[in-house]
């Protein structure tokens, strides 16, 4: 029997320092596919938001994600492990290279375990992060939002939106700036161009401001065209920023309106013509506008602005009809569309709307 290994002597601070150890060792465990078994820099994957069962949602998201990468990239291809790839036969004097075979073996024979779709730990509640290998996650995400859109068929329970993430970064301002100028090249380099806007969403994380990641991206965004313009009601590009703590993940999608904001459960759903949502609401807004001429106020008859503020703002009794009305949050986008860090605060208020948990 093994003797038991002796400890030195801990100050008052051991516990703390044994905590930590403890905490780094778990962060180095792998997972049995070979991969890393957290969400970390350098990983490409998708990022998908559930309604409080995470279990569940891994489980939908292997079905989805297996059912369209086979339609896009065909059958997955499995390997047995205790295969390993055979190298040049014959010795070899040189160390060096040697020592460069054994390495590109060991390579080979973990690509050879790893799947297709692994699921690592995201870090925050209510979002899975699924790893992906050999394929673009923009595109696969793309392919099965556009067929849900179109069939209008529910596949999913649990599973809210599903963002690609093309690439991660440490989630500090100056690693970030310096990533992002290689990564938004192939959309935003000159001659390319196109119109864009910035949605940013942080998690478990305190040291970083939205204003000034959204700030230094667009500007970023912007020195690489002259021509690349904000758009905040239907932009060709959309720069996705998720933070979880320490990682900050990017991507750049398009319709990202048109597919609502990528969320599985609102996208299946019919579009709704505006004009037919209340057919009470123009009434409502003739009545308003009828008892302000009545008072004596005449100065805002002809004021379009006033007629929607109406519509969303009904007043009880008639004391309250004189009061000047709060601006919706419509108008705030629409006088400040040029502005790009007007682009948070607009789908900031946007995000209960989705029923999005996390």
């Amino acid at each position: 029997m093994a003797a038991p290994v002796q400890q030195p002597p801990q100050s008052s601070g051991g516990k703390r320092k044994g905590k930590a150890q403890y905490v780094q060792a778990k962060r180095a465990r792998r997972c049995d596919g070979g991969g890393p078994r957290q969400l970390e820099p350098g990983l490409q994957g998708i990022l998908i938001t559930c309604n409080m069962n995470e279990r569940k949602c891994v489980e939908e998201a292997y079905s989805l994600l297996n059912e369209y990468g086979d339609d896009m990239y065909g059958p997955e291809k499995f390997t047995d492990k205790d295969q390993q790839p055979s190298g040049s036969e014959g010795e070899d004097d040189d160390v060096e290279a040697a020592l460069k075979k054994e390495v590109g073996d060991i390579k080979a024979s973990t690509e050879m375990k790893l799947r297709r779709f692994q699921s690592v730990e995201s870090g925050a509640n209510n979002v899975v992060f699924i790893r992906t290998l050999g394929i673009e996650p923009e595109k696969l995400v793309h392919h099965i939002l556009q067929d849900m859109y179109k069939t209008k068929k529910k596949k999913t329970r649990v599973i809210l939106r599903m963002l690609p993430i093309s690439g991660t970064c440490k989630a500090f301002l100056e690693d970030m700036k310096k990533y992002a100028e290689t990564f938004l090249e192939p959309w935003f380099k000159a001659p390319n161009k196109g119109t864009f806007q910035i949605v940013y969403k942080s998690r478990n994380n305190s040291h970083m401001n939205r204003e000034e990641v959204i700030k230094e991206l667009a500007g970023i965004v912007g020195s690489l065209n002259s021509e690349n313009k904000v758009d905040l009601t239907n932009p060709q590009y959309t720069v996705v920023v998720e933070i979880i703590k320490a990682v900050c993940c990017l991507s750049v999608v398009t319709d990202y309106m048109l597919f609502r904001k990528y969320n599985l459960q609102e996208v299946v759903k019919s579009a709704k013509d505006p004009s037919q949502l209340n057919p009470k609401q123009p009434a409502q807004a003739g009545n308003g506008k009828e008892a302000k001429l009545e008072s004596g106020d005449k100065s805002n008859q002809n004021d379009p602005a006033e007629g929607k503020n109406n519509q969303q703002v009904v007043p009880e009794n008639n004391e309250e009809l004189g009061q000047t009305k709060p601006r919706s949050e419509t108008q705030v986008a629409s006088e400040g569309g040029a502005n790009p860090e007007l682009e948070s605060q607009v789908t900031e208020g946007s995000e209960p709307n989705e029923n999005d948990l996390s």
